[in-house]
């Protein structure tokens, strides 16, 4: 039988790059998204198709616990867990409403709180599993302008750690991998000005590509069971 993946945030970006990538690896998949409903459904026929696994695609709200525990009664077994899903936020701290500081934190961060709660117990029953967090270089070092995202995703740093910790005696793998600057939609928000100076900096001189990180991703899944609560990096020498 093959192995079960759930990727959140899939419809898109790093997370569609994942789903893509583990179809092909044979993993049926569960997938979700918060807007692009029929975007997904189209991804999720078409994985089906291409590489004969099976898919259901979900709308889902992962900052919301109630929607994640309506997604996990469609999910009685589950091998591997892939955190993507998250929203930037870029503007001056002091001008951020509470609203949407909480927003960044509950999708960002509680999210692997909601998602995790539910996976373990799946996982327990077999005594293995894998879960990879989606974390950002700003989880270490922060970025001025976004200060909620990368108290975010330090947190999700932190998260991983810990919780590493706590299921490596039950044969459970968590680690999490930090992506630098990825040519996604959620750097469209910045000019050609500011990309050109970001990628000045990168060593690799260019943006990485979301499928790089989906390679990323496989390559952790296939690392031996030892390797637990590490931050992987994917940067280009960036950071």
């Amino acid at each position: 039988m093959n192995k079960k993946a759930l990727v959140t945030g899939a419809s898109r970006g790093i997370g569609e790059a994942i789903a893509r990538k583990l179809a092909k690896e044979h993993y049926d998949l569960y997938l979700t998204c918060l807007h692009s409903e029929e975007k997904l459904r189209s991804l999720a026929t078409y994985l089906e198709e291409e590489y004969n696994v099976s898919v259901g695609a979900f709308l889902c709200d992962m900052s919301s616990y109630k929607e994640v525990e309506r997604l996990f009664r469609h999910i009685p077994s589950l091998d591997v867990l892939i955190n993507n899903a998250g929203i930037s936020h870029i503007g001056l701290l002091s001008e951020m409403s509470c609203e949407e500081w909480q927003k960044v934190i509950n999708t960002n961060l509680s999210s692997l709180f909601y998602t995790s709660k539910k996976t373990i117990p799946l996982m327990l029953q077999k005594h293995r599993g894998k879960i990879i967090n989606i974390s950002s270089v700003w989880g270490s070092c922060g970025a001025s302008m976004e200060v909620a995202y990368s108290a975010s995703k330090g947190g999700v740093n932190s998260f991983t750690k810990a919780l590493a910790k706590e299921l490596a005696p039950s044969g459970i793998q968590v680690n999490a991998i930090a992506c630098g600057l990825i040519n996604t939609e959620m750097n469209l928000g910045l000019s050609e000005e500011e990309r050109r100076a970001l990628i000045d900096e990168i060593p690799a001189s260019r943006m990485g590509n979301a499928a790089e990180v989906a390679e990323m991703v496989c390559s952790v899944l296939s690392m031996p069971s030892y390797t637990t609560g590490q931050i992987f990096t994917i940067d280009g020498g960036w950071r």
